[in-house]
């Protein structure tokens, strides 16, 4: 316990950092987003390489997968893809975020050549990682994600996570760019700051018609200054079930934002097994968001093979 305790409170202390302007946790994972964005302390599938590396260890032996999600801040609706295959201790992923998402042009000290290519070709950050992790006794989990991020240039950063089980209850926290990477790009400095965020997670199972139930919550540790909404801080909850042996899957879920122009969502999502052997799936997962939240509005949908 007193390991688990000294390795927490060092994740933690990286958690303490200034307002960050970057990508949202919501913007990768079909999942994730059909709870409501509550998944630090879940992060079973491909995606942990997004949400928290440390979800690796608790995870199936093999998961893979393939996600396009359409984000609807404004009218000019923007795509996230994604691309990831993990182990239980090891993950390989890549993602690609749109820049405009993350920081709006300006127009001070840019010609109007280098605008004009700007709104022809607002790019994307592309960031290709790998994961790995260690077991640190019985309950707890760390791991961290090395990451090659390229947005007109290349920069080097890491994730870093850590999940703790005790019982049916699990603890995540997560820590996103810690080294902060910096990008020159058309239209200024994009600088993706740290990022922080905190979950818990009650988890059954059961041989019943329910096999199995996650009842979820997450809280960002920072702020996140975005192009559409502002200032923005979640908290967020959400259930998923799934049933007819793990064939189905069904989650809802919300957040609200608690910062700035503030606002809230819903959440809802499936999975279905398109094909099904005695141990292998292949999953077809979708998720839809609505809300007053406008960082928060977004469909997608993915692709998953589970062993």
């Amino acid at each position: 316990m007193r390991t688990c305790f000294r390795c927490l409170c060092t994740v933690g202390l990286l958690a303490a950092a200034t307002p960050a302007s970057a990508q949202l946790y919501e913007s990768v994972g079909i999942r994730a987003q059909g709870l409501g964005g509550a998944f630090v302390a879940v992060a079973d599938d491909a995606t942990a390489t997004w949400w928290n590396a440390a979800g690796l260890a608790t995870g199936p032996f093999f998961d893979a997968l393939v996600e396009y999600d359409r984000l609807r801040p404004s009218e000019q609706q923007q795509k996230t893809t994604g691309v990831a295959v993990t182990f239980p201790a090891l993950g390989i992923s890549y993602y690609r975020l749109p820049l405009n998402q993350m920081r709006a042009p300006t127009s001070t000290g840019t010609s109007t050549t280098d605008r004009q290519e700007s709104q022809q070709e607002p790019g994307g950050l592309g960031v290709y990682g790998l994961t790995v992790g260690q077991s640190l006794g019985t309950h707890l989990v760390v791991a961290s994600t090395l990451k090659l991020e390229r947005a007109g240039e290349t920069k080097q950063d890491i994730d870093i996570g850590a999940m703790a089980r005790f019982g049916i209850v699990q603890l995540g926290l997560s820590v996103k760019n810690v080294r902060e990477a910096e990008f020159e790009t058309v239209d200024g400095v994009l600088v993706l700051d740290r990022q922080a965020r905190a979950g818990v997670a009650l988890l059954g199972q059961s041989a019943g018609w329910i096999n199995a139930m996650t009842l979820a919550a997450d809280a960002d540790l920072t702020t996140t200054t975005t192009v559409v909404g502002g200032e923005t801080r979640h908290v967020a909850g959400g259930l998923e079930v799934w049933i007819f042996r793990r064939k189905v899957g069904l989650r809802a879920g919300g957040s609200t934002n608690t910062v700035g122009a503030k606002g809230s969502s819903a959440s809802g999502g499936f999975s279905v097994a398109v094909m099904s052997g005695t141990s292998v799936k292949t999953y077809l997962d979708a998720q839809y968001t609505n809300g007053s939240d406008r960082t928060r509005r977004s469909w997608g949908l993915a692709l998953r093979l589970s062993f």
